[in-house]
C-alpha cells in the first residue's frame, strides 16, 4: 500500500470513528519529514521521504489511536501549547488549550496592576506542574521572576525539566505534595503568586470520562476526591501562609465549581478581589483572588 492509499483510508476511518482529521496530520508531520504543504498538494513524488517501513509504522500507531484510543500526543510524545513545544507521556496530563488562558489572566492582572514590578520580579509557584507547561509559560512571560514548580510525581518532574530545558527557561523544580517543599525553602509570606491546575474531577466521574482520558492519562492529575474539591480546599486553606500581602492566587476548575470555590475563598477570610474567569467556551473555568 502506498502512502496516499493509506492516508485516504485512514481519513475515512478517522471520520467514522469520530477522531479529528488534524490528529492524523499531527501524527504524520511529527514522524515524517512531510510538511502541511505536502499533504495539501498531495505530492506524488514522496518515495524518498516515505519508505514502506515508515508507512507501516504510521499505520501501526494510527491503529493504536483508533482501537486502543491512545491520545495522539502520547503516540508522538509531544504537544504544542501556546507557543511551546512540550514533551508528554502517560506520566503527565496533556495540556489543554483552555489552560492557556490562565497565563493570559495572570499577565493581564500584572500589567494592569499599579505594582507591576512587584509581580514581574517576584516569586511564583506552580503547584502540580505536570509537564511544566504553566511554569514554563510563566517564566517566558516574566523573565525576571523566580519560578518554582512542584509535583508529587518524580516521572512528571523529569518531563517538566526536559521541557524547561528545550524551551530555554530556568525553573526551580521540587518533588513533593503541594506545599510540602515550600516549608523547606523559607518562603512563608514570601510568594508573589500561586497558580495551579489541580485534580478537580469527582472520583466517580473520572471513570466516565472519554477512554482517551480514563484509560491513558494519569488519574493522579484528574481525581479530586468524592466532591472533586479535595486538592482545591488545600490550595485555598494553605496558600495564605505562603503568599505575601497582595499576592495573587489562581486555579483552574471544572464547570459548576466556580461559585463553590468563590465561597470557599470568601469563608476563608484572607482573600479579596475574588473573580471568576471564563474559558473560550464561556465556561467558568478559573477563579482568582488576592491575599489581604
Amino acid at each position: 500500500m502506498n502512502f496516499w492509499e493509506w492516508y485516504d483510508r485512514s481519513l475515512l476511518i478517522a471520520n467514522q470513528s469520530n477522531v479529528p482529521k488534524y490528529e492524523l496530520e499531527w501524527l504524520i508531520l511529527n514522524l515524517t519529514s512531510l510538511t502541511k504543504l505536502d499533504l495539501r498538494l498531495r505530492s506524488s513524488n514522496l518515495d524518498h521521504k516515505l519508505t514502506p517501513q515508515l508507512v507501516t509504522k504510521l499505520d501501526q500507531l494510527w491503529q493504536k489511536r483508533l482501537i486502543e484510543r491512545v491520545p495522539v500526543q502520547y503516540l508522538t510524545g509531544s504537544v504544542i501549547w501556546r507557543d511551546l513545544e512540550l514533551n508528554v507521556s502517560p506520566d503527565v496530563l496533556i495540556p489543554r488549550p483552555e489552560t492557556e488562558l490562565i497565563i493570559d489572566i495572570i499577565t493581564e492582572f500584572v500589567n494592569q496592576n499599579q505594582q507591576t514590578d512587584f509581580y514581574k520580579y517576584g516569586t511564583w509557584v506552580d503547584l502540580g506542574t505536570g509537564s511544566g507547561a504553566i511554569a514554563i509559560a510563566l517564566a517566558q512571560q516574566f523573565p525576571h521572576a523566580q519560578i518554582h514548580a512542584i509535583d508529587i510525581s518524580e516521572n512528571a518532574l523529569e518531563i517538566a525539566e526536559i521541557n524547561s530545558y528545550k524551551n530555554h527557561q530556568k525553573i526551580n523544580f521540587h518533588l513533593g505534595n503541594w506545599f510540602e517543599p515550600l516549608a523547606n525553602l523559607n518562603l512563608t509570606n514570601q510568594i508573589t503568586g500561586i497558580v495551579s491546575n489541580p485534580p478537580y474531577i469527582p472520583s466517580l466521574e473520572v471513570l466516565n470520562l472519554q477512554p482517551e482520558v480514563v484509560n491513558h492519562e494519569p488519574h493522579l492529575a484528574l481525581d479530586g476526591g468524592n466532591s472533586g474539591l479535595d486538592s482545591i480546599r488545600e490550595l485555598v486553606d494553605v496558600a495564605p501562609k505562603y503568599l505575601v500581602s497582595g499576592g495573587f492566587w489562581i486555579i483552574e476548575l471544572m464547570s459548576g465549581q466556580a461559585e463553590i470555590v468563590r465561597s470557599l475563598l470568601q469563608e476563608n477570610g484572607k482573600y479579596t478581589n475574588i473573580q471568576i474567569h471564563q474559558d473560550y467556551a464561556n465556561i467558568e473555568r478559573f477563579v482568582s483572588g488576592q491575599i489581604i
